[in-house]
């Protein structure tokens, strides 16, 4: 209640002109993505902080279910979770869900799970459900307001597997959760999320509960941020994006082109004529 208090005074009042409003990684603890009454109740809180035309995007928890049948009796069980972002509009309905695909071995999910438990060998966080991966970066259509890319939390670390090359975003969300990390985790986030700005020719939105909450451009620069362990929100417009860079349209094939040669080259100039 006082971290759902907190994200809706930063949220505001709607406006005349419609919002994109972006929260962090695992803003909600409601699952609002099931179809259950809760789900919707929860969605409809939501909702009322939106006007009209505004979107909310906001970290939360998927969970998988599995239908299982005992005696005749029909039951469904949870069976695993996934580290989400969902897209909510002013009259509750959901736009789309990305699962995270870059997971946290021993916090989000325990490798080896039938050994590792069997020896007493648990995750590091509370909880018995394994998350489960998404099927990796994917744009998401945003009505009105052109398509997302996302990647969560260190997932953004990732160069290369940052963007849908086939279905290019005009940017980059990448909620994040940066209290794990303590004081050193929040700056080298944010240092490889303008790495990859620069690298894609995106402009990146960043948003943390914790810091450091930030709006880069296509550049890779900073146009506005929130430091570390302080409250706040960001408004401000969206930068526009680059046409694809060389690296976008190759990915890491460039520098290890680059880096073979330059081997082959080293190797040439040590050999010496007879």
């Amino acid at each position: 209640a006082i971290n759902f208090a907190l994200l809706k005074a930063q949220t505001g009042k709607p406006r005349a002109n419609p919002r994109l409003v972006f929260w962090p990684e695992a803003a909600i603890p409601d699952y609002i993505g099931e179809r259950d009454a809760e789900a919707r109740d929860a969605r409809a809180r939501l909702a009322n902080l939106l006007g009209p035309d505004d979107l909310l995007i906001t970290g939360g928890v998927k969970l998988h279910t599995r239908r299982m049948i005992d005696e005749g009796y029909v039951s469904e069980i949870t069976v695993a979770a996934a580290n989400s972002v969902f897209v909510l509009d002013a009259s509750g309905s959901l736009h789309g869900r990305y699962d995270k695909a870059h997971l946290v071995p021993y916090g989000e999910y325990l490798p080896m799970r039938p050994l590792l438990s069997a020896i007493g060998i648990s995750r590091l966080v509370p909880g018995g459900l394994d998350f489960w991966p998404g099927p990796g970066a994917q744009s998401l259509a945003l009505p009105g307001n052109g398509k997302m890319g996302l990647q969560i939390c260190y997932e953004m670390i990732f160069s290369g597997q940052v963007v849908d090359r086939a279905n290019r975003p005009d940017f980059i969300f990448n909620p994040s959760n940066d209290a794990w990390f303590g004081a050193w985790g929040p700056p080298q986030h944010l240092a490889q999320a303008r790495l990859r700005a620069i690298e894609e020719g995106l402009p990146v939105i960043r948003s943390t509960p914790t810091g450091i909450s930030a709006l880069i451009d296509a550049n890779g620069r900073l146009l506005a941020q929130i430091g570390y362990h302080r409250a706040g929100a960001i408004d401000a417009r969206l930068p526009r994006a680059h046409a694809p860079t060389l690296f976008a349209r190759y990915g890491n094939a460039l520098p290890i082109a680059l880096a073979l040669a330059l081997m082959l080259l080293g190797v040439a100039l040590r050999i010496k004529p007879r």
